[in-house]
């Protein structure tokens, strides 16, 4: 269905042959695109009003806006457009999220919920260890500006991390205390990404939105070919975003190590 490039709701086809929900989230996309709905996003009944189709039609736009990443919020409540991204990190680099938040503008900080010795065979055996060998855990919030941005989980050998014990992590990144109480550098690494579904438990902690999806970084990485850390990271979707240079003669350019959320 073609629609006009003015502002304001267009009225549906009925006889179009194509779902109503259909035209309803294409002519809000179209708004969108054109600049409408800066101050505010319309309602469910405001829209219902609008356009002459039914709430249920309405929600299906709604909620097919969302999985789309056009709006968040949960259903029922209000909408809101959702904005770029606000930390953008580059692929390929040894890069921390530690300056990819200061970068953005915005000021760092971690909460530190868990951090001790253990063992987990399925790690150690990741780490090329033996299934029983002392791991230190590090679990931190990671915020930005003070709302939270990721959760990140590490892994590294306690016989060459144990120090990181007394660090203070709460505006400090990991690879500097890495470097500084161990003596350890990082070289590179290998880097796995995926987009997932928050568990209930982790959509609390991060306080997403219901419809936001998350990124699911799982990351191993080396000093001197070495295994040091496994790390998992899962980071909010509509805060955090990825980038990378490409050409139609060299592809993508991807750079050093893997990117570092340290």
């Amino acid at each position: 269905m073609v629609r006009p490039d003015g502002p304001g709701a267009q009225p549906v086809d009925r006889a179009a042959g194509v779902p109503l929900w259909r035209q309803v989230h294409d002519d809000l996309v179209r708004r969108v695109r054109v600049g409408e709905f800066t101050d505010e996003f319309p309602g469910e009944l405001a829209l219902v009003d609008a356009y002459g189709v039914s709430r249920h039609t309405v929600r299906e736009a709604l909620r097919r806006l969302r999985q789309d990443g056009v709006v968040s919020g949960e259903r029922g409540r209000t909408s809101r457009l959702t904005g770029p991204a606000e930390i953008d990190q580059p692929l390929g680099t040894l890069y921390s999220l530690f300056a990819s938040v200061e970068a953005a503008g915005q000021t760092q900080r971690s909460v530190v919920r868990a951090r001790d010795i253990r063992a987990d065979g399925v790690v150690a055996r990741r780490l090329a260890l033996e299934e029983s060998t002392p791991l230190l855990y590090l679990e931190r919030l990671r915020l930005a500006s003070g709302r939270p941005l990721a959760l990140d989980r590490v892994w590294l050998p306690a016989d060459l991390a144990r120090p990181l014990l007394e660090a203070d992590f709460t505006e400090t990144a990991l690879y500097e205390q890495l470097r500084v109480r161990c003596g350890i550098r990082l070289s590179g690494g290998e880097e796995h990404m995926r987009a997932v579904v928050p568990t209930p438990a982790e959509q609390r902690i991060l306080e997403m939105p219901d419809g936001v999806a998350a990124l699911t970084i799982e990351r191993l990485a080396f000093s001197d070919r070495q295994p040091v850390e496994w790390r998992h990271t899962l980071v909010r979707g509509d805060r955090f975003a990825v980038s990378a240079e490409f050409s139609s003669r060299t592809g993508y350019q991807l750079t050093g190590g893997s990117s570092a959320f340290s």
